[in-house]
C-alpha cells in the first residue's frame, strides 16, 4: 500500500524531435517530491523518483513497506536491461507462484509482490493483467516501445486520478498530487448537480477523471491515451437452470472464501480485523481465526496463538441507537480473541471532520469516514499494518434493502424449486428490521424500461440535495437518471435489459458506482490510509465473484414462506455456519451508519457554521446562500436529516475549496442573467469592436 505519482509529456517536441522537457530537470524533481510529499501518509517508509533521459517521463512512488521490509523493495522497479519502469500501490497475491514461473527469465531483485508486475508484463505484454489477483493501481513505462501504461483492480479498491495539465499528462493515487505540477482546480458543477462523480469517471473538478475500475490507461509515442476495460462483471442468462445443487454451492463457496482469506492474511508486519456486528466482518474474523488454528501464520506472528488474533471496532455509544460494540465483544469471546473499541463521541468526530475529507477526497455527508479513520489511529497505535475488512459482501450476496424488491421482479427461472414470493400488501417482507429504502426518482418510462426497473440511482440522489443557485438552472441538465443509465454502456443495458436476473442488474450498479465511489473511498483506502492502515477486503477477490455472480438469485435472497419475510444474503450464512455465531446467522442486516442527528451548539454543529460563512459559500459560486441558511436551522433545530445531509456536504465543499484553492464558479452563460450587461462579456466586446473597425 503506497501513493504514486506520474507523469508523460504529450505531443511531440521541437522540429518533430523528441526533446527534454523546457522546464528543466531540476523543477520537475522539485514537482514530483512537492506532489510525493502531498502524499506522505500513505508511504512514510521510503520514497523514490525515476525520470527518462530526456525527462519527458517521470515516476514517483511512497512506500508502506508490507512484503519485503528491505530497502531492495524499494521503488520504481526496473528490468535488468532498463527498458521497463513501474511504480505499484498495492497487493498482488500469487506472486510466489508468478516467481517461480518466470524466474528463467526475469531476475527479481527483491522478495516484493509488486516487482512481478515488470515480470508479467515482459511475458504477456498488456494482457499480464489478467494475471493479478489483489487490489491495486500501478504505472508502466516501457522505453523500447514508447508505451505508457497505468491500470487499476477489478474493484477499484486502489484509487487512480489522471489529467493533462501544461500538455503532460498526469497521473496520481490522490488528486492533491496534481498541484506542484501547476494544476488549477475548478468546480464541475455540472456533474455536482448530477452527481456524476458517484458513478462516472469524471469528478466534480474539471477535466480530472478516475480511472474506473477494471480499465486500463495507454498512451503510444507521447500521444492522447486512451482508456480500455480489461475485466467487467458478467452474469448468468436468467433463463438457464443452474446445474449445481444447493449443498455444492454452500460449500465451493467456503473453498473460495477460506482461500481469499489466507492469502490476505501474508504479510511481513501486524495482521488485524475490523469486527461489528454484522455477519460480514463476523465472518472474516472466524476465517480467519479457523486458519491460524490450522497453522496458517498471521502476518509477522508465527506463533499460532490465536489470542494473538486482535480485532478492532467503533463504538458510538448507547444512546446512538447504533452502536453495534455489543454484539462484536460477544462473537470475539466466541473466538477467543481480543476487541479494542474506539468510541466515537460528537466531539471526536468534530475533530476528525475536516481532516477526512482532504484525505479523502470524498465529500460523502455523513461521518462514517471518521469513525474509520479513528479505528485506524488505534490498529496503527498497536502497531498494525494490515487489517481484513468485510466490504464488498452486500454487493455480491443481496445484502442491501435496495436489493429486496428486486428478486420480486420477475421469477428465478435459475432456481425454479424455490418458490416465488407474492408482492405483498404491507412493507413487512422487505423492511422488517432494515434500513429506508430512499424513494424513487423521476424518470422517462424509457429510462425505467432500460434498467428493467432495477435503478439503484435513487440511492445516489439520496446522498445530498444541494441548495444550487438559480444560475446552474441554465446549464441544461438532462435527466440525471438517463445519464447514470446511458453511462452503464449500451452491452451492460442490453445485459440488464434482456439477460440478467433484476438482482443481478442491481448488484451490478451497486459494485460501479457506490461500492467503488463512496465505501471504497470514504470508508475505505482512502481513510485508511491516513494512518498507514493497509485494508484487504477478502470478499473482493475476483476468484470469489466470478463463482458468486453465477449463483441463483433466490439462494442469495431467499423467500421464508413460514414467515413471510425475505432473507437476505442467504446462502452466504449457510456457507459461513460453521465460523459465526447463531446471534450473528440470525442476525438482520444493519449498515455501517453513525448517527444522523446533532443539535445546535454541539462540537459537529460549531465545526460546520465555522466553515459555513456567507463568505466560503459564496465563494464556491453555486450555492444559494440563503436556501442554506434554512437547511442548516432545519438540520439541527428540527432534526431534518435531509438538510443536515446538505449542511454538512457544503462544508465539506468549503474544505476542498480552501485546501485545494479551487476558482469560485461563475455563470458560463451571464447574458442569460438580468444584471448582464455587454461590458461583461469579453468576446462579444472583441467583436463588436472588430465590427466598428
Amino acid at each position: 500500500m503506497c501513493g504514486l505519482t506520474a507523469f508523460l509529456a504529450l505531443g511531440r517536441g521541437d522540429n518533430g524531435r523528441q526533446c527534454g522537457n523546457c522546464h528543466g530537470p531540476h523543477l520537475l524533481k522539485g514537482q514530483m517530491d512537492e506532489s510525493l510529499e502531498l502524499v506522505k501518509h500513505r508511504g512514510p517508509d521510503a520514497r523514490g523518483q525515476w525520470f527518462s533521459p530526456d525527462y519527458r517521463v517521470g515516476l514517483g512512488h511512497a512506500r508502506l513497506s508490507i512484503i519485503d521490509l528491505s530497502p531492495a523493495g524499494n521503488q520504481p522497479f526496473h528490468d535488468s536491461e532498463d527498458d521497463i519502469h513501474a511504480v505499484v500501490n498495492g497487493e498482488i497475491y500469487d506472486y510466489e507462484k508468478h516467481r517461480m514461473e518466470l524466474a528463467g527469465e526475469f531476475k527479481f531483485k527483491s522478495n516484493s509482490d509488486c516487482e512481478a508486475v515488470i515480470a508479467l508484463y515482459r511475458h504477456y505484454g498488456v494482457s499480464f493483467l489478467s494475471k493479478l489477483r489483489g487490489e491495486f493501481a500501478l504505472v508502466l513505462w516501457d522505453a523500447r516501445r514508447k508505451r505508457f501504461f497505468a491500470a487499476r483492480d477489478r474493484y477499484g479498491i486502489k484509487s487512480l486520478y489522471y489529467t493533462v495539465v501544461n500538455n503532460k499528462l498526469l497521473v496520481a493515487t490522490e488528486m492533491k498530487s496534481f498541484l506542484p505540477f501547476g494544476w488549477q482546480p475548478e468546480w464541475n458543477v455540472e456533474n455536482l448537480m448530477g452527481k456524476g462523480w458517484l458513478y462516472d469517471s469524471e469528478m466534480y473538478f474539471k477535466g480530472v477523471h478516475r480511472l474506473e475500475p477494471g480499465q486500463y490507461l495507454v498512451s503510444l509515442n507521447h500521444q492522447s491515451p486512451e482508456v480500455k476495460t480489461y475485466w467487467d462483471l458478467d452474469y448468468p442468462d436468467k433463463r438457464a437452470p443452474c446445474p449445481q445443487t444447493e449443498e455444492e454451492i454452500v460449500l465451493k463457496v467456503r473453498e473460495l472464501m477460506l482461500e481469499s482469506v489466507r492469502l490476505r492474511l501474508r504479510a511481513d508486519v501486524g495482521v488485524g480485523v475490523y469486527l461489528s456486528g454484522g455477519l460480514d466482518s463476523s465472518a472474516i474474523a472466524g476465517m480467519a481465526a479457523h486458519l491460524i488454528k490450522e497453522g496458517q501464520l498471521l502476518g509477522n506472528d508465527a506463533s499460532g496463538d490465536i489470542s494473538k488474533m486482535s480485532c478492532y471496532t467503533i463504538r458510538f455509544g448507547k444512546g446512538s441507537g447504533v452502536d453495534e460494540s455489543d454484539i462484536a465483544q460477544r462473537t470475539a469471546d466466541w473466538l477467543g480473541v481480543d476487541l479494542y473499541p474506539v468510541t466515537m463521541d460528537e466531539e471526536e468526530i468534530a475533530v476528525r471532520l475536516e481532516d477526512t475529507v482532504w484525505y479523502t477526497e470524498a465529500p460523502i455527508p455523513d461521518v462514517n469516514g471518521m469513525g474509520r479513520m479513528a479505528v485506524g489511529e488505534l490498529a496503527h497505535s498497536h502497531g498494525k499494518k494490515v487489517i481484513l475488512t468485510g466490504e464488498g459482501s452486500d454487493e455480491h450476496f443481496g445484502g442491501y434493502p435496495d436489493m429486496l424488491t428486486k428478486i420480486l421482479l420477475e421469477p428465478d427461472y435459475a432456481w425454479p424449486s424455490t418458490p416465488f414470493p407474492p408482492m405483498p400488501n404491507d412493507a413487512k417482507i422487505w423492511t422488517a428490521g432494515r434500513e429506508p429504502v430512499p424513494p424513487p426518482v423521476e424518470a422517462p418510462a424509457s429510462t425505467k424500461r432500460m434498467l428493467n426497473n432495477t435503478s439503484v440511482f435513487a440511492r445516489i440522489n439520496s446522498f445530498y440535495a444541494l441548495p444550487f443557485a438559480s444560475w446552474t438552472a441554465n446549464l441544461g441538465m438532462d435527466n440525471p437518471e438517463t445519464v447514470f443509465a446511458e453511462n452503464l454502456g449500451a452491452q451492460v443495458v442490453a445485459n440488464i435489459t434482456d439477460k440478467w436476473h433484476p438482482l443481478h442488474s442491481a448488484s451490478y450498479q451497486w459494485t460501479k458506482s457506490i461500492l467503488a465511489n463512496y465505501i471504497l473511498r470514504y470508508i475505505g483506502d482512502g481513510v485508511d490510509m491516513v494512518h498507514q492502515i493497509e485494508t484487504r477486503p477478502p470478499f473482493l477477490d475476483h476468484h470469489v465473484t466470478e463463482y458468486v455472480n453465477q449463483i441463483p438469485p433466490s439462494l442469495k435472497i431467499k423467500y421464508d414462506s413460514g414467515n413471510k419475510i425475505l432473507r437476505e444474503k442467504y446462502i452466504l450464512r449457510q456457507a459461513m455456519c460453521p465460523f459465526i455465531t447463531d446471534e450473528i446467522m440470525n442476525r438482520t442486516k444493519r449498515a455501517y451508519l453513525g448517527p444522523t442527528i446533532y443539535r445546535e451548539g454541539g462540537p459537529i454543529h460549531n465545526v460546520v457554521m465555522k466553515l459555513l460563512t456567507e463568505e466560503n459559500v459564496r465563494n464556491l459560486g453555486f450555492v444559494d446562500w440563503n436556501q442554506l441558511q434554512k437547511q442548516i436551522v432545519k438540520g439541527f433545530r428540527d432534526g431534518d436529516g435531509r438538510c443536515f445531509r446538505s449542511s454538512l456536504f457544503v462544508a465539506q465543499l468549503v474544505v476542498l475549496s480552501q485546501r485545494f484553492g479551487v476558482k469560485k464558479a461563475t455563470d458560463p452563460f451571464p447574458r442569460l442573467q438580468p444584471e448582464y450587461t455587454e461590458r461583461d462579456d469579453p468576446y462579444l466586446a472583441f467583436t463588436q469592436t472588430r465590427s466598428r473597425l
